[in-house]
């Protein structure tokens, strides 16, 4: 049980009640320390304790706390999966919303990063890198080593960091083309469902929404492409939670609408689902528009399972050439439906599938920071090795995760060939043997 974010209040941004929660809750993290393989912030906490003269909270200087807090990545699985105080224990420790907090106060105070503030503004990057697609992929690839080294200088993002690539057209354009034929005989004709394409589905990974609406399509769901603008997170791990709350008012109504014609409300992305079934909910907790959105939304692998157990799949799928290593996304665990891209990857015909339940290491943004990306990579190793050593496919519901995983991979066997990391409903896609626009 979390309570609602009270981010506009007096006491949320008052340096010394924030300081004194950050000593109650970090001297029980640092009695316990269950959670100190999770991420990177829990060891920085204890090292700090360790190391200080007391061996105690009492003489930690409070300005070395925000080290710890740069290294949350918020990817809420101590909340969600390992810490034993959380609500309704009496001692209600919310690690995430507490280093989310000290964010946010550091936002008010003009004290965040310009260059993770533009960053963070993906959907006008998207539209601006899509314009001269080719240019900017140029630019941003690795192997455009002088470009990078200025990109890392002006910006801050690794010269090594693999970034995800932009699209002279988007989700929403390929979408105007038409839509998939529909399997009138299939078990789930008459279903429609609008998918909400996010900045990730809409400028850099559009096949995860051209594979959707194919495997959608042969299950006779009729699908629409909405982009009404970006979910927020983006904007929420930089502190701007009155960012994140203006788009969660704004994007509730419009995804509603749909919702109100009948249609199902799908994300393609799992952090985009978790902002609209949790985050929103917590930032604006008396908006009707975003409580009636949080029960109805889907994330995409739950949605095509939720049609395998209440009307069943089309026929036609076929086993794939190989075993699959499916990575768990950790927003797509904090979503508390279960291993969706599991089940899903479970439904192909003799599909051989192993699961990877450990952090990618990329943490959104986070991962691809200079002064990050080496101790992401390290944190993110113990998947890359399960995924390398699987031999087969590899899937991760989150694109960030997958580049992640794969340059991971790419590390651990230098010498080999380049290993990519799917969505796992291009797999089922291609289970089906479609192409990305429908046809099979």
């Amino acid at each position: 049980m979390r309570r609602p974010l009270a981010w506009d209040t007096p006491e949320f941004g008052d340096p010394a009640a924030i300081d004194a929660e950050l000593r109650r809750t970090f001297g029980v993290c640092s009695g316990c320390r269950r959670c100190s393989g999770l991420c990177d912030a829990f060891p920085r906490l204890f090292d700090l304790v360790d190391r200080a003269p007391s061996a105690a909270l009492d003489t930690v200087d409070s300005a070395d706390f925000k080290a710890v807090a740069d290294a949350c990545t918020l990817c809420d699985m101590c909340f969600r999966t390992e810490c034993p105080y959380v609500p309704p224990h009496p001692l209600e420790v919310d690690v995430p919303r507490l280093m989310l907090r000290h964010r946010a106060a550091e936002f008010r105070r003009g004290e965040r990063r310009f260059e993770d503030r533009e960053i963070a503004a993906t959907d006008r990057n998207g539209r601006l890198a899509g314009m001269a697609a080719p240019l900017a992929n140029w630019a941003l690839d690795t192997a455009n080593e002088p470009v990078r080294a200025l990109v890392e200088g002006l910006a801050g993002v690794h010269r090594e960091a693999a970034l995800p690539r932009f699209h002279h057209e988007s989700l929403e354009q390929r979408a105007m083309a038409g839509a998939p034929v529909l399997n009138e005989a299939a078990p789930a004709f008459g279903r429609k469902a609008v998918l909400y394409a996010t900045c990730l589905g809409n400028y850099n990974n559009p096949e995860t929404g051209l594979a959707a609406r194919a495997v959608l399509a042969r299950n006779g769901v009729d699908t629409r492409i909405l982009h009404p603008g970006c979910c927020g997170m983006p904007q929420l791990e930089q502190g701007d939670i009155e960012s994140a709350a203006r788009r969660a008012g704004r994007i509730a109504g419009e995804l509603l609408a749909a919702a109100d014609a009948g249609y199902d409300i799908v994300a393609l992305m799992p952090s985009c689902a978790l902002m609209l079934k949790s985050e929103w909910p917590s930032i604006l907790p008396g908006n009707e528009d975003v409580a009636c959105l949080a029960h109805s939304v889907f994330d995409l692998s739950e949605y095509v399972v939720d049609i395998a157990g209440r009307e069943g799949l089309a026929e036609g799928l076929a086993p794939l050439d190989g075993p699959v290593a499916v990575h768990v996304a950790c927003h797509a665990r904090a979503q508390g439906m279960g291993r969706k891209a599991v089940e899903l990857l479970a439904l192909i015909p003799g599909a051989e599938v192993e699961i990877i339940e450990r952090c990618s290491g990329h943490g959104g943004a986070w991962g691809c920071l200079k002064d990050n990306f080496e101790t992401a990579l390290r944190l993110g190793r113990p998947a890359a090795r399960r995924a390398l050593e699987s031999g087969g496919h590899v899937a991760s519901e989150c694109p960030l995760a997958a580049l992640h995983i794969a340059q991971g991979m790419a590390r651990l066997a230098p010498g080999g060939a380049a290993r990519t990391v799917e969505h796992p409903i291009r797999l089922l896609a291609r289970a089906y043997g479609l192409e990305e626009g429908g046809a099979a």
